[in-house]
């Protein structure tokens, strides 16, 4: 290998840092106010390098830059591991949270940031950092690291989704949802997954949102939905689909889904989970869709309710046949206050005939808990995580 293969492969590790709300602070304050700001984060960045050198327990150069705008880098000539960058990016979390900034005729004033990392060859530094700091930012969260080698699963997973939806590989596999009383399984959640060219499985989260962002999801979803009605028909199998607002809203699921109930008989067996969200507004619209999914029998449920807000006078005028308390709170069922709230659900459901289900039933303890607030049925790793149609069928075929 020659040294410029040896040059070219050397592995950096490099730090963006952002000020948050840097437009506001310049209307608010003015602009000689906002230069004074960067001027002052770019030295008390500098004035770290000591610090940084500290963390490194090695002479590795370091670079300092002031990019654009309210945008830093760091640039360190080695690639760190992962636990060395975390107390890098807290060091200068703490350090910039705890500052207070001088401005010109008025009080000091605090700032806030978003941090990103990444480790890789000098001609991708930018790329990389630029896309994790831009994750940071979506999900609300102050850092975010990325390696090249998860860019490239990354670049990749839109030609694996492609591919899923080409060969038609999207499969359902299935969690049990179980009465409380009999511990006997009553239904199953079918669960989207996703295989790449190895057969390597994949999870929704590794491939749901960036499916939404490239407009692959519905047929993804489409997919899922006429595996699930053939599944329906030949093994009579109760089973939950989850839809979210934008599958609702869609009218080519919509279309295929109230078609593939008139041409069969399988309306009974099927139950569609609604994922409770703030993004639903027209709560006439999907009322008028549950209408007509009833028309068949199919049962209705609101998934994950609980997480975020509850709107029971939405709830109240939605057709519904089961409520699924959002995991976050059954986690925390043996807390007061939690187990208060989830009870108070129960009793509401109660009063109203709806049936509950809990979620993340994850041991024979939170389980208990669940039981002895009268919560009809229950879903979670305590009974199965989710298996494959063969387990499925085999476990029926032994009953």
């Amino acid at each position: 290998m020659s040294k410029a293969q040896i040059k070219q492969k050397k592995i950096y590790t490099f730090f963006l840092i952002d000020i948050l709300c840097m437009k506001e602070i310049n209307a608010s304050y003015g602009f000689k106010n906002g230069d004074l700001i960067i001027s002052q984060v770019f030295k008390l960045l500098n004035n770290l390098q000591t610090n940084i050198s500290n963390l490194l327990n090695s002479n590795f150069s370091i670079k300092i830059k002031h990019l654009y705008v309210d945008v830093f880098s760091i640039k360190i000539n080695t690639k760190l591991h992962i636990q060395v960058i975390h107390k890098i990016k807290d060091l200068i979390l703490f350090s910039i949270k705890e500052c207070k900034f001088k401005i010109k005729q008025s009080s000091n004033i605090s700032i806030d940031l978003t941090i990103s990392s990444t480790c890789t060859e000098k001609k991708n530094l930018r790329i990389y950092a630029e896309k994790a700091l831009n994750n940071a930012k979506l999900n609300n969260n102050d850092f975010a690291f990325y390696d090249s080698n998860l860019f490239e699963e990354n670049d990749n997973l839109i030609e694996c989704i492609e591919y899923n939806i080409k060969e038609n590989l999207v499969e359902a596999y299935f969690q049990k949802i179980v009465s409380c009383i009999s511990e006997k399984t009553i239904k199953y959640e079918a669960l989207m997954r996703l295989k790449d060219k190895n057969g390597k499985i994949l999870f929704p989260g590794s491939f749901i949102q960036k499916s939404k962002t490239y407009r692959l999801y519905p047929k993804l979803m489409s997919i899922l939905i006429i595996k699930v009605i053939n599944i329906i028909k030949e093994h009579k199998l109760n089973i939950s689909i989850n839809l979210d607002y934008s599958d609702l809203i869609n009218p080519n699921i919509k279309t295929l889904l109230l078609n593939s109930l008139k041409e069969n008989d399988i309306g009974k067996y099927l139950t569609i989970e609604i994922l409770e969200s703030e993004k639903i507004k027209e709560y006439e619209l999907i009322n008028s869709f549950i209408k007509e999914l009833k028309e068949y029998e199919v049962k209705i449920a609101i998934d994950d309710f609980g997480s975020g807000f509850s709107n029971y006078e939405n709830i109240l005028n939605l057709d519904i046949d089961y409520i699924k308390i959002d995991g976050s709170l059954i986690k925390k069922i043996h807390i007061e206050i939690y187990r208060n709230l989830i009870k108070s659900i129960v009793q509401f459901c109660k009063i109203h005939n709806i049936k509950v289900i809990a979620e993340f039933v994850s041991d024979i303890k939170i389980f208990r808990n669940v039981k002895s607030l009268e919560i009809d049925y229950a879903q979670g790793y305590y009974f199965n995580k989710a298996q494959e149609l063969k387990e499925i069928i085999g476990e029926n075929s032994e009953k």
